[in-house]
């Protein structure tokens, strides 16, 4: 929100006041209290009739930094509050020096001054991240009444600031207004369904205003060198996150507010929806399933769209019996296939259902504050909310699910939960204003745990759309409504990379567009994109996404993403264990691989998949894509094409390819199975080699571990639950190449040394192939060790 006309003026009838000064200052082992009048004090009557803003400074966790800023302690909101997880470890220590104290959590420490103008600098490494002046702190009062709590936190030279959860507007946010308020507003508005009051910079830290309800940020649109963010509330708390790398702050944060939960390795397969308004029944159902596997496409879940139960019932999670008369037989059905199933819910109860009346009865419905149930027409007719935070009512409402799942139902698609009002009375006493963003977190907690409870650890996923900060703990969340264009495939792309930036580790998205119908080249290209993500889902409105409805090159296409993909589960869940352990999103911004590449800043149609892949989706209906490549040499994982950079691109493709480069020196774990995500990753993978072809003098460069070139590179193979099967070690020294592994008695395994066709003597190696994308070296079931001599 603004508050001034220009740089010497406030806005009309806008009455801004600012922290001037410390005029007590309390000093613990580990905090600072800061209390600081809105006015110089010259002499004892200018400490009347004066607002004092008191501001206390701590540390919640190592490299973090929390500051709050109060005015009316009495008038600080209630619940909702994020779910926060301190660290035992963080010790920080607090100093009283001349003129300024000095809080130290880590590698970050905050300077205060405690003498003159108040000032805040946040400061690591020898340098200032971001600082906070004399006007950087206080409230302003608008002609509405209103109360808002500010600060101002300066943005350096070239500077740029990303985040805010999963935004469609451009990538990098400098410049634009964000209101952190939940709306069902598609892809392609400001509105957003997953608004999280976190942003990081290129500069090194992050950011995380710990206020649920809404928070607006001027970020470089009012005070061209601030990020201002403000609340309408007496209390404004926010830490700073130090890095110093875009990971190092995004694990900093996931720390804080949560990691995500592991999903189960078949929630990577492809996911195969009924469409929303399309006519289906079980025959339907049957013939998409038998369609696929006539046509070897690997199908994975199969998941029903809203009308699985009967129009204006929403929700009450019965069966439409004149469409499904025998869900539990077509489920075993179904099961019958290996497939898993989902079906879609909303936290609505609309009037016709027979849940309606119970819940209201039992109180579990949000309510008016004259004690009526709230209700409306939009969406379903007469519909209420679950008030969720009631413990009742999520008992309630998960008992309606368990019934599903001890059908054979195994993942729900945990539809809206944005659209939510603020005239009503929650049961435990919220602030209305607060719960509209925070009730996504109740409801996407309330199904998953009941997924977790009844499926146990490890194979519970749900496919949501809404969520605010700490919601990455509930997987998988997806992208929302977006047309079927090219322009919405961008902007989906850019919408996924901001949520990553934003602690999500993963994320999906309707293939092909979910308004209208894809054109064949649109779809086949975003068939590409969306096997190429964390988790995939061919989805629509009014028509049905099965590739044969397209044209037959596009169920060519979709057979070899989706078999590409179930190749490629050993890397691609080495990189969800990665999220789930450091906070590190599978599909990552260039930033996050690259901080200190200037070009990879601003990219936003590109990205990589994690650590080593990356990816470029063709995003134009001429065939031709236009990238970046980063340093070194890097590889097209399809062609074996190398190509150099740091350099842009511009290339054409069909629609079986695409821009999938593989960084250099590289360790890519390939599976032995092609038709389907959940299979043992470790019995015949095979090791791709990239780097071990360059010239001698090169090839030093091409191994990265801990300790430099001599480590090698450390390549895991993880097990379902994520712990390590086995650990490959590659080392490219001496004129060859070594790999060995930790396990005690390994399965077969291989090795591919890509683009070597010429190599010496082999040790230890069952078999040895010339191949056209390289060398092949085969391991015996028992084998610890291969070692190839290089030409």
């Amino acid at each position: 929100m603004k508050f001034t006309d220009g740089f010497w003026l406030m806005r009309e009838g806008v009455r801004a006041h600012y922290a001037r000064e410390a005029r007590g200052t309390n000093v613990a082992d580990d905090r600072i209290t800061l209390y600081a009048p809105v006015k110089p004090v010259l002499h004892r009557g200018d400490t009347l009739n004066t607002p004092l803003i008191t501001i206390e400074c701590w540390s919640p966790a190592p490299g973090v930094i929390g500051v709050e800023a109060t005015h009316l302690a009495g008038g600080v909101r209630a619940n909702p509050a994020y779910a926060l997880t301190p660290d035992p470890a963080a010790a920080p220590t607090a100093v009283r020096g001349d003129g300024a104290a000095e809080l130290t959590s880590g590698d970050l420490t905050l300077s205060v001054a405690t003498e003159g103008p108040l000032r805040l600098d946040f400061r690591a490494g020898g340098r200032t991240l971001t600082s906070v002046d004399a006007k950087g702190t206080g409230f302003a009062e608008t002609p509405d009444g209103a109360h808002h709590m500010l600060t101002q936190l300066a943005l350096g030279v070239r500077e740029l600031v990303y985040g805010l959860g999963e935004r469609f507007t451009p990538f990098v946010r400098n410049g634009q207004v964000v209101d952190l308020w939940q709306a069902d507003g598609g892809t392609s508005s400001e509105q957003a369904y997953k608004n999280v009051p976190f942003y990081l910079t290129n500069r090194g830290y992050g950011v995380f205003i710990d206020h649920p309800g809404p928070v607006s940020l001027e970020v470089g649109s009012e005070s061209v060198g601030r990020v201002q963010m403000s609340v309408e509330d007496q209390r404004l708390r926010y830490f700073v996150i130090h890095g110093p790398t875009p990971k190092e702050v995004l694990a900093r944060y996931t720390a804080l507010t949560g990691r995500p939960a592991l999903p189960p390795p078949w929630s990577f397969g492809l996911w195969l929806s009924t469409s929303f308004t399309t006519d289906y029944d079980e025959e339907t159902v049957n013939s998409f399933v038998k369609g696929m596997a006539e046509r070897d496409i690997p199908l994975s879940v199969f998941h029903f769209d809203c009308f699985w139960m009967r129009e204006f019932h929403w929700c009450d999670f019965e069966w439409d019996p004149d469409v499904f008369p025998d869900p539990k037989g077509m489920l075993a059905r179904l099961r019958e296939w290996g497939l898993r199933v989902c079906v879609w819910i909303n936290p609505y109860i609309a009037q016709r259902s027979a849940l309606f009346e119970e819940g209201a009865r039992l109180g579990h419905l949000v309510r008016r504050p004259d004690g009526s149930v709230w209700q409306w027409d939009k969406w379903q007719a007469g519909m209420a909310l679950v008030d969720f935070t009631s413990p009742a009512a999520r008992e309630w409402y998960a008992g309606k699910l368990r019934r599903l799942l001890d059908m054979g139902v195994d993942t729900f698609k945990t539809d809206f939960g944005e659209r939510i009002p603020t005239d009503v009375v929650w049961a435990d006493g919220s602030d209305p204003h607060g719960m509209h963003n925070y009730y996504t977190q109740l409801y996407n907690e309330t199904v998953f745990e009941l997924l977790r409870r009844h499926r146990g650890d490890g194979e519970a996923v749900v496919f949501a759309r809404s969520a605010t900060a700490g919601g990455q703990r509930f997987p998988v969340h997806w992208g929302g409504d977006c047309a079927s264009t090219f322009e919405a495939m961008a902007e989906s792309l850019r919408g996924g990379l901001s949520l990553g930036l934003s602690g999500f580790g993963f994320w999906s998205h309707d293939i092909g567009g979910f308004e209208g119908t894809p054109d064949p080249a649109l779809f086949k290209r975003w068939l590409a994109f969306g096997l190429l993500s964390s988790h995939s889902r061919l989805h629509g409105s009014r028509s049905y996404r099965v590739p044969w409805a397209f044209d037959g090159e596009a169920v060519d296409v979709a057979r070899l993403f989706t078999r590409l993909k179930c190749r490629l589960m050993p890397y691609l869940f080495g990189a969800a264990v990665q999220a789930h352990e450091q906070g590190t999103p599978v599909m990552r911004a260039m930033l996050l691989e690259f901080p200190g590449d200037p070009a990879c800043h601003h990219l936003d149609t590109q990205y990589m998949l994690g650590g080593d892949l990356l990816v470029a989706p063709v995003l134009s209906a001429d065939d031709t894509v236009e990238y970046y490549v980063p340093e070194g040499e890097w590889t097209h994982f399809l062609t074996g094409e190398t190509v150099s950079g740091p350099s842009w691109r511009r290339e054409a493709h069909g629609f079986d390819s695409l821009p999938l480069l593989v960084r250099p020196g590289a360790v890519v774990p390939v599976g032995a199975e092609d038709t389907r995500p959940d299979y043992d990753h470790l019995n015949g993978v095979t090791l791709r080699v990239y780097g071990a072809a360059a010239a001698p003098e090169e090839r030093g460069r091409a191994t990265v571990g801990a300790e430099g070139a001599a480590a090698g590179t450390a390549t895991v193979v993880h097990a379902p639950d994520g712990s390590p099967a086995a650990t490959f070690t590659t080392r490219i020294a001496d004129g060859a190449v070594t790999v060995t592994t930790d396990h005690g008695d390994p399965p077969a395994w291989n090795v591919l040394l890509v683009g070597v066709h010429a190599p010496g003597a082999a040790q230890g190696a069952a078999g040895v192939h010339a191949t056209a994308e390289g060398v092949t070296l085969a391991a015996a079931p028992g084998t610890r060790e291969l070692r190839i001599a290089l030409a």
